[in-house]
């Protein structure tokens, strides 16, 4: 933007638009939260809404999934290399190639183009993950997929409505593919009527602040957004650090797959480098490169204590690379549904990176990403369905307090499916949801408990896809705090055998079988003979650690109410401290 650009902007002007442009944002959110089919979408909130300017230039987020939002960039990119000069009012575009600028099959993404007097003033867009897009299984998304012809329906760039009127052919291909074609469809639906919705509301900040005057308006808040990340970024102490955590599966069989983050702090700017990940895997872990850049985009701005405008802004200072052929940036034909846990995994990597050079600003891991568990199968009464459950929610501890408990990754905002939505829409019975003690990595702070849920399945002959980690390497602890517990993955026959199941898998079980899964807990960070002992009897009082736990692993002797033996206490982490110094 040039001087006297930035001269004609008027601050208060600047934040009543930025404030305007976000409402209308969470107003997309929220259409598509009320008129959503799917569970996935409407109560697990697998979906994100953004305005872009005319330039492309992200302008506004709902409070969505951000994996989703950092990856609009390559989005608009690859549909300007498309359309651009072709696009006309009333138009809306559809794609979820991830070679075409998607980021996996099940996240179908919008955009609209937006008119004000004939020129084009921005888009409105959204993603959201649908239940089902084809393929060789039920909900599509499966770890031992192996190349991209069997996750589902591929589409690249495509009109779905053209001038105002719906592109019935394309609408046909998307129902003769998909195993649940009326939800899917109303998903799409949903996205659609956000975009409208949004659609007026930006024609009318056009009309109230003129075309020129809005385009003004929408470049300085972005080149604003900019400055504020590089100051602050500038604030940090130069320097590169490395960090390599890992999946524990390639998605077929139990192997570690190494993600490796060099993260360089110089001036204002910051890059990560993600080459010496490894190589693409079997399975459907594979990353996009745009989605790989979304998770860099978070784990920055995660670590960043100024007030950020949601702009695209935020992304200039900060560097991402990848290598072609690798688990980050997936090559044809491989496949990539279950990358979101690649993602997670990204993030940690990063945040890893980052507590070396920025030690005060980045939590411990926590648990590694939401599990999916998707059931498909035939109803008693007829037709199918696909219940795409989502298990979330635990944080690692940060320098200052313990991580949350039963809160989604801040990576995702994805939910919980509700036990008594999911109940009465499938033939799925929820026998236990709740936090498990003793879960937390223990430290100065305490890392957040795990989420355990099991689920009956009440139909025979139920495809079951799991996809879940952190079974073999537990999240990780920072400035000796400890690991959280690892994730569990049960099969509970009607018999009362049991069968323990590897952290991601395709099988398929029957009526009357239930399936347990435990999330991991969040690191710990701090020495936890440093917790106060108060804090420890609070959790002890509170079922959040055991009383053998308190004293094991915090030094802290409490009887089963949470009362605490002072002298006791002292005299035992005392000796433990003497014990470690040798």
């Amino acid at each position: 933007m040039s001087a006297s650009t930035e001269q004609r902007v008027d601050p208060v002007t600047l934040q009543i638009v930025a404030n305007a442009l976000a409402s209308i944002a969470d107003e997309m959110a929220t259409t598509i939260f009320r008129t959503a089919h799917s569970t996935v979408v409407r109560d697990g909130m697998d979906f994100s809404a953004a305005i872009l300017d005319a330039r492309g230039e992200t302008v506004a987020q709902a409070v969505t999934v951000p994996f989703h939002l950092g990856s609009l960039p390559a989005a608009i990119e690859r549909l300007l290399e498309h359309y651009d000069g072709r696009m006309e009012p009333g138009d809306v575009f559809l794609m979820n190639d991830p070679f075409d600028g998607g980021i996996h099959l099940q996240d179908m993404f919008l955009f609209k183009p937006v008119y004000h007097e004939g020129e084009l003033i921005g888009f409105t867009t959204t993603t959201a993950h649908h239940g089902d897009v084809g393929g060789r299984l039920p909900g599509s998304s499966a770890c031992d997929n192996t190349e991209i012809f069997q996750e589902g329906i591929r589409l690249p760039w495509l009109r779905l409505y053209a001038g105002g009127k719906p592109v019935e052919d394309v609408f046909k291909i998307v129902e003769a593919n998909v195993r649940i074609p009326r939800m899917t469809l109303g998903d799409l639906g949903a996205q659609v009527a956000a975009c409208a919705v949004a659609e007026r509301a930006l024609v009318a900040l056009a009309e109230r602040h003129g075309r020129e005057g809005l385009a003004a308006l929408a470049a300085e808040l972005v080149d604003h957004t900019e400055r504020v990340v590089r100051a602050e970024i500038a604030s940090w102490p130069d320097g590169t650090a490395t960090f390599t955590d890992y999946l524990g599966s390639d998605g077929i069989d139990a192997v570690d797959v190494p993600i490796t983050a060099t993260v360089t702090i110089s001036g204002d700017e910051i890059t990560a480098d993600l080459r010496e990940s490894a190589p693409m895997v079997r399975g459907s872990l594979n990353s996009t490169r745009s989605f790989v850049q979304a998770c860099v985009y978070q784990a920055v701005r995660c670590a960043l204590e100024a007030d950020v405008p949601n702009t695209s802004g935020a992304f200039r200072p900060i560097h991402v690379l990848t290598k072609p052929g690798t688990v980050c940036e997936v090559t044809l034909p491989g496949a990539s549904s279950m990358r979101g846990v690649t993602g997670f995994r990204v993030l940690d990597a990063v945040n890893g990176a980052l507590a070396q050079l920025v030690p005060d600003r980045v939590p411990a891991a926590g648990e590694g990403g939401n599990t999916l568990a998707i059931f498909g199968a035939e109803r008693p009464e007829g037709g199918r369905f696909v219940f795409y459950e989502l298990v979330v929610g635990t944080w690692g501890a940060t320098p200052g307090d313990d991580g949350n408990d039963g809160v989604t990754n801040p990576a995702s905002l994805a939910a919980n499916i509700p036990v008594e939505v999911g109940e009465s829409e499938f033939p799925i019975v929820v026998e236990r949801y709740g936090l498990v003690p003793d879960s937390g990595g223990p430290g100065r702070r305490r890392g957040g408990l795990a989420v355990e849920r099991a689920w009956r399945c009440l139909t025979s002959d139920t495809s079951l896809i799991v996809r879940s980690d952190r079974a073999v390497h537990p999240p990780y602890g920072l400035a000796g705090g400890l690991p959280g517990a690892p994730s569990e993955n049960v099969l509970v026959r009607p018999d009362g055998t049991e069968e323990v199941l590897p952290a991601m898998f395709s099988t398929t079980i029957q009526a009357g079988d239930t399936y347990v899964h435990r999330i991991a807990g969040g690191g710990g960070f701090g020495d936890p003979l440093e917790r106060e002992p108060e804090l420890v009897a609070a959790d002890v009082a509170n079922d959040k650690v055991s009383v053998p736990a308190a004293r094991e692993r915090y030094g802290v002797v409490v009887d089963e109410d949470g009362v605490l033996d002072r002298t006791a206490t002292a005299n035992l982490r005392a000796r433990t401290r003497r014990e470690e110094t040798g």
